[in-house]
């Protein structure tokens, strides 16, 4: 029984999952998103969050704490001096896991997981949906329309022939 284990080994050695953790958190601060398996994504994002936050701190010190994490000077580079102005506002959750299917050798869950702040179809898409009002009844909301589309519309003896016509071939 594996209670209250919580880390995922993933099927690996130590030494292999710290070198496959540390290379997929440079690849997702380097590109800003990668695909993967739903396992290992939930697993990066334990790993690389502490990391951002962290990065939200810029000094010495924590450039070397990440970087004995990363082992890759470009992606802390990345990490400090663009990532960190991006998030230093967002208290946390700086990735988001989308789920894409299954992969077609072995049924594996497949996801992609991104940096929040670099998703700019959904930035964009928020931005304009915050700013209209949402209401939950779907029903009334669809009467009002139809009653305001109907008394708009002018009635005309054309239209009224029309409908006694279909009224009369019923």
């Amino acid at each position: 029984m594996r209670h209250g284990k919580k880390i995922n080994h993933l099927g690996r050695t130590a030494s292999h999952r710290k070198a496959m953790l540390s290379n997929m958190a440079a690849s997702l601060i380097v590109h800003k998103r990668i695909s993967t398996t739903v396992a290992k994504a939930k697993a990066l994002r334990k790993y690389v969050e502490p990391l951002l936050t962290k990065s939200k701190n810029d000094t010495t010190h924590s450039r070397r704490t990440v970087f004995a994490y990363l082992q890759d000077k470009e992606s802390v580079k990345e990490l400090f001096d663009e990532v960190s102005v991006k998030i230093a506002a967002r208290p946390g959750g700086y990735t988001r896991i989308i789920k894409t299917g299954y992969r077609l050798g072995d049924n594996a869950e497949m996801c992609v997981i991104e940096l929040v702040d670099y998703n700019e179809d959904m930035l964009s898409s928020t931005g304009t949906a915050a700013g209209a009002k949402k209401t939950r009844r779907r029903s009334s909301s669809k009467k009002k329309g139809a009653e305001s589309t109907e008394a708009s519309a002018p009635s005309t003896p054309e239209t009224e022939g029309t409908k006694e016509d279909t009224k009369d071939a019923e």
